[in-house]
């Protein structure tokens, strides 16, 4: 995978976090511009001569490590090494990106953790949405040698490239050789833009952790950013649009079951309302049903207004992607070295995402509670034709239990769409007086794809039983694991 700070998508984050994709670098070039521009500056410049939050007026020279090691202080429940690599990929693709004014041999380093399973050891708790201080501040003394890192090797598909390939992403000459284009690396080191000279997999071969001893002025620089609540954030979104992708097709199995109406998926009936996103699921809706007659002038809304909610979750996604991608290729550096200038600003917040994240988990409680409405409806013998809880006999229970598994785990969803964003916190003595909360936002999108899940769970399991003949009363554990697992293959 090739990272140029332009073309990160959530798609890729997960594939980098989870199915160990290599990244390479395309060019050092933006980096390596911003940190010129940062060497060249005299005067106070916030967090490289100064201290930060309430001390911003102190001047203080050469504190960056001390300042690194004061914002270690993560907290609660240790998060998985995927979601660390994948912050690792956000955070790298960022400085491509240029403006951080950071040393460019960072990037090499963290491509080379990347690369060989070594994440930070993080933790859940100590971000607000204005930078994820703790985590980054965590990776740079893990770097930097101060503390240890978590190591997994790769697997067979994640190993370093044959010989001959370097770390990143230009290839080495037989016998060690740069290629042309030859760039002197920031410190006298010469090598191609972008990529690891062989000499360098040499000194760090796989089983040596990676090493970049941070510059006094580059600690502020690095840590100024919210690329684990980005790679949070882009994991969820990627695996919730497989989970929205396959709710159409247990809703086409509703469908069928109890004999609903395509009428209101009909183009015409789209075309009156053009959204987006009911466009895209009646269509695909339409494309899965038989289309044949039904005796109901009606459906409830669970069938009726289907295209209509799940399409508004659907548009919610959309807009939170691209929010999110925004920012996975965007240069959040406070301050912003570029234009011979450092400039001070506040792209570290997170408020877009924030939002974006809220509308979406708002979104998803919306199509959970249609699917409880369908479920309710495969339980009714005026629907299914069946005997009531699709029982083999009278008096028997069927599947009525699923009812209440779907509505605790959509509780659990509702609770989870609670807005983070109606909050707010006074940090450093007022001096910042506002956060996001966009962490909190992405947590609880992560955590949304388990009840989601279930939820839609139970409607399939219910579905499938009403399409085929009535069970004797028996434990639903298998079914229910059975139509998670078919929901698991989208993910």
């Amino acid at each position: 995978m090739e990272l140029d700070g332009a073309g990160l998508t959530c798609a890729k984050v997960h594939q980098a976090g989870y199915d160990g994709a290599r990244v390479t670098i395309a060019s050092l070039d933006r980096a390596r511009a911003a940190w010129a521009v940062a060497q060249g500056l005299t005067g106070p410049v916030y967090g490289r001569s100064t201290g930060v939050g309430a001390n911003r007026d102190v001047v203080m020279e050469g504190a960056g490590l001390d300042l690194l090691r004061s914002h270690v202080c993560g907290a609660g429940p240790p998060i998985e090494p995927a979601r660390a690599r994948a912050m690792l990929v956000v955070r790298l693709n960022q400085l491509l990106a240029g403006g951080s004014g950071v040393d460019p041999a960072v990037c090499r380093a963290l491509a080379y953790a990347i690369n060989h399973g070594y994440t930070p050891p993080l933790r859940t708790y100590g971000a607000i949405g204005t930078g994820d201080l703790t985590a980054l501040a965590t990776t740079a003394l893990c770097l930097h040698g101060e503390l240890p890192w978590h190591h997994e090797p790769p697997t067979p598909s994640t190993q370093p490239g044959p010989a001959g390939t370097s770390a990143l992403s230009e290839p080495v000459r037989p016998g060690g050789e740069p290629g042309p284009a030859e760039l002197t690396h920031p410190g006298g080191e010469s090598g191609h833009a972008g990529f690891v000279r062989s000499g360098e997999e040499r000194r760090h071969p796989p089983s040596e952790p990676p090493h970049h001893a941070f510059a006094s002025g580059d600690a502020l620089p690095f840590i100024s950013s919210g690329a684990a609540t980005l790679a949070d954030a882009a994991i969820a979104c990627h695996r919730l649009r497989r989970l929205l992708d396959a709710a159409v097709d247990v809703a086409a199995l509703s469908f069928t079951a109890v004999d609903a109406s395509a009428e209101p998926l009909a183009a015409v009936v789209q075309e009156a309302r053009p959204h987006p996103g009911q466009a895209v699921v009646a269509a695909r809706l339409r494309g899965l049903l038989a289309h044949e007659p039904t005796t109901r002038v009606q459906d409830p809304y669970g069938y009726r207004a289907f295209a209509q909610v799940h399409g508004a979750a659907m548009d919610a996604l959309d807009r939170a992607t691209t929010t999110v991608e925004i920012d996975l290729n965007a240069s959040t550096e406070n301050p912003l070295f570029a234009d011979g200038l450092a400039w001070h600003n506040g792209n570290f917040h997170a408020a877009p995402v924030a939002l974006a994240l809220d509308a979406l988990r708002a979104a998803l409680v919306q199509t959970a509670q249609l699917s409880t409405a369908r479920l309710a409806t495969l339980m009714d013998p005026a629907y299914t034709g069946h005997l009531p809880f699709l029982a083999d006999r009278p008096g028997a229970s069927g599947v009525l239990i699923l009812e209440y598994v779907a509505q605790d785990a959509l509780a659990e969803l509702r609770h989870l769409a609670n807005p983070v964003t109606t909050g707010t916190a006074v940090i450093s003595r007022s001096a910042e007086d506002h956060a996001g909360f966009a962490t909190q936002a992405a947590r609880h999108a992560l955590r949304c794809l388990e009840p989601l899940e279930l939820v839609l769970a139970c409607e399939r399991t219910a579905a499938a039983r009403a399409l085929h003949a009535s069970a004797p009363d028996r434990p639903l554990t298998a079914d229910l694991e059975t139509s998670r697992q078919a929901l698991a293959r989208h993910l």
